[in-house]
């Protein structure tokens, strides 16, 4: 339990990390470069992405050295591609047919992926073997 526990903490502290950079990047585009919200999403997502499986492989997931690093990373980004669906589907809910900003509507939709991308990192990263 206790390793599970840690696993989760570091996967918040990438998670923050990869955070900041998605919704940054993401009010530097829609905010600075008015640049359209649902365009700007999937620009923010990508380059978060590739920060968060680079950090998850590194201090997160005790990675399946069986896989090769390209079946790993086009299983990382595959998952990845649905959540950016949610993602954006949620943006488009909450700030295409209600009322409420894209700055919010982007946290909301994060948060929800986050659970999603958590599970399913760890059902596809980590060894099976129990570690040995």
């Amino acid at each position: 339990m206790n390793k599970l526990l840690n696993q989760i903490l570091r996967f918040g502290v990438v998670g923050i990390i990869a955070t900041v950079l998605d919704y940054g990047l993401f009010l530097l585009l829609t905010e600075l470069c008015r640049v359209h919200y649902l365009i700007a999403n999937p620009v923010a997502f990508l380059v978060s992405v590739i920060v968060n499986y680079i950090l998850s492989v590194k201090f997160v997931f005790d990675a399946d050295k069986r896989r090769s690093t390209g079946a790993q990373f086009t299983f990382f980004t595959a998952m990845s591609a649905v959540g950016l669906g949610i993602n954006e589907l949620l943006l488009w809910l909450l700030s295409g047919l209600l009322p409420v900003p894209t700055s919010v509507s982007k946290l909301a939709a994060t948060a929800v992926v986050m659970v999603y991308n958590f599970i399913t990192r760890k059902l596809f990263l980590e060894r099976k073997d129990g570690g040995n």
